[in-house]
């Protein structure tokens, strides 16, 4: 390739002698406005200064910054004698300023033109490449880069980690991250948010430690990814440490630093918490109290978070689809018809929101869940425009199976199956529908399709914090150290309630195992060990027990943890796949609707 390349940021000597002009003052005084900025134009060309190289490049930059990327480069490759400087600004200019694509097409004018790249032009490309998630062009890039020896340069290498992981290839993000000598802030940052959003928690936290143990001073960014990593794995310690320590630095309150605050306390279990940072933010952005209504739906309180919704549609920002998400859900988990259905409509009719499949699914779940399978039936067909979506089929046949109507339940199971034939959850729900029904010889079948076309159901696991290190239980897991005590405490746990009235509930879980699997069925489930060993390592403790469970908990565990909570008068809070489960005085707190 015949491009040369430059390795520091390029400088144009020849700007100065227009610094002081009055081409350059109009320029200035036009600012990112398309309307002056031609009026400019025009006067440069008046002026005879149309193939000054410093003024077209100044007045092209600003035309990037009025949203007239087209026009900037129309100015660009209109000029006799473009430079590098030229492509290059715009190419950072484009990529910084939210259009990518525009910064894409000064790069590749740049590689037409045969000129020096520098180091920030593949940095600015790069950035562009992550905000369109074009993993093969900024593996083009990637490689251009290294062919022009800017493959070690820092800047470089954080902007590619950058894309890698917005791209979710984080084994090569990782790659490069660990090949930066000098790792700057950014650095580090892009690989802890790299994990997070790719829901890889534990491994954004375990880089964040890296980062406190090589003396890297975090900043707010740092904070905002740290937190959101441990409201994904329920890392308390750590986000209550990440709090006290932007306390003791005097870190400003941004918008996103209080809503990484208010997010992590709600999905570790500290609703009322989250609601003491939600009070004190100055600022609170659509996020914010998005993630403080989702937060009460979540912990069922669902009087809450309509009262929330309402006060955010007088005094805050005006709801997006995710709120309305977050209401929807708030309302189904609570049992709220009706205002779920006044939310539904005003969605549409106030904010001139198009419902999308997960507004449809809420709905769906919020009927079924309270019994109402015909008018969810009804839904259903008359408002979902074309074919519901699986996501909407499963949420009815979980009313299905929860209020025992077989027969829906089948028709419902056989479509989702047709929908999607290799997802195995399908398969397993329509063999516990039969189950429950007494159809064993259908129940054979789908068994026999399942091992057939070797459909392998998600595992589940429980997991744990104790002293900040997390210990992660599956169903008759073995693995643990300390094994042979946690299933003693287990054993001596189970009398205990079984003398307090607990009787297994062998129909919720028993047709969803394999034969091999049945022994383990009920006893040594992964919530189970995970609670016994809680308890265990806390003996004399009043504090709560938290679990985090992948799946949703099934309803023999969910029974006698609420004997376990009587018992041992503790509270235990389980977050599962869908909500908050708080235990105490052999009550739970989402009052048998879940």
């Amino acid at each position: 390739m015949a491009n040369s390349s430059i390795q520091l940021e390029p400088s144009s000597p020849s700007m100065n002698p227009h610094h002081r002009s009055p081409e350059y003052n109009a320029l200035l005084l036009a600012g990112p406005r398309l309307g002056p900025l031609k009026q400019a134009h025009a006067r440069l060309v008046v002026a005879g200064h149309g193939s000054s190289l410093p003024l077209t490049t100044k007045l092209a930059t600003l035309a990037v910054a009025a949203g007239a990327a087209s026009y900037a480069h129309l100015l660009a490759i209109s000029h006799p004698a473009p430079d590098s400087f030229l492509f290059c600004t715009l190419t950072r200019a484009a990529a910084h300023r939210g259009f990518p694509a525009a910064a894409l097409t000064f790069y590749r004018s740049l590689l037409t033109a045969a000129l020096p790249f520098s180091s920030f032009a593949f940095t600015a490309v790069a950035k562009a490449c992550a905000d369109l998630s074009a993993l093969r062009v900024g593996m083009a890039v990637h490689a251009h880069a290294i062919l022009l020896g800017f493959g070690s340069d820092r800047f470089v290498q954080t902007a590619l980690v950058v894309l890698y992981s917005k791209c979710g290839q984080l084994p090569v993000a990782r790659k490069l991250f660990d090949a930066i000598r000098d790792r700057s802030v950014v650095a580090w940052n892009a690989m802890i948010s790299g994990y997070e959003q790719n829901g890889l928690a534990e491994r954004a936290i375990e880089v964040y430690k890296k980062m406190q143990m090589a003396g890297e001073v975090p900043d707010s960014a740092t904070f905002v990814a740290t937190l959101s990593a441990c409201a994904q794995a329920g890392a308390l310690d750590l986000g209550r440490e990440v709090e006290r320590r932007i306390g003791s630095e005097r870190m400003d309150m941004s918008v996103f630093l209080g809503a990484a605050l208010v997010n992590m306390y709600v999905r570790c279990g500290l609703v009322n918490k989250a609601r003491e940072w939600f009070d004190k933010l100055q600022e609170r952005n659509v996020v914010t109290w998005t993630s403080m209504i989702a937060g009460y739906g979540m912990h069922g309180h669902g009087h809450e978070a309509i009262k929330l919704f309402h006060l955010m549609r007088r005094e805050g920002p005006p709801p997006n689809d995710v709120t309305f998400v977050a209401v929807l859900s708030a309302c189904a988990h609570a049992g709220l018809v009706s205002e779920g259905r006044g939310a539904f409509a005003t969605m549409k009719s106030v904010y001139g929101l198009v419902p999308r499949a997960e507004h449809y699914c809420c709905m769906v779940d919020m009927y079924g869940r309270a019994g109402l399978l015909d008018d969810a039936m009804q839904f259903i067909h008359d408002s979902i425009p074309g074919e519901p979506g699986p996501e909407v089929w499963t949420a009815m046949l979980g009313a299905c199976k929860m209020h025992k109507n077989f027969n829906l339940g089948v028709e419902v199971a056989e479509r989702l199956i047709a929908l999607e034939p290799e997802n195995p959850s399908h398969h397993v729900l329509l063999s516990n529908i039969y189950a429950l029904s007494g159809k064993m010889n259908h129940v054979e079948k789908v068994r026999n399709t399942i091992i057939k076309r070797r459909l392998k159901k998600q595992i589940g696991y429980s997991l744990i914090e104790i002293g900040g290190i997390a210990h992660l239980f599956r169903m008759g897991e073995k693995s643990h150290p300390q094994t042979r005590d946690i299933y003693q405490y287990l054993e001596e746990l189970i009398h205990r309630i079984t003398d307090a009235g607990y009787v297994p509930e062998t129909d919720s879980v028993l047709h969803e195992l394999e034969e091999e699997e049945r022994e383990f069925a009920l006893r040594y489930h992964g919530e189970k060990l995970a609670v016994a060993f809680g308890l265990m390592m806390s003996a004399g403790s009043t504090a709560p027990i938290r679990i985090i469970k992948n799946l949703r908990i099934c309803g023999d565990c969910h029974l006698a943890i609420k004997y376990m909570s009587a018992v041992e008068n503790r509270e235990i809070m389980v977050r599962d796949k869908h909500r908050f489960h708080h235990f105490k005085d052999g009550k739970c707190s989402c009052q048998e609707y879940w």
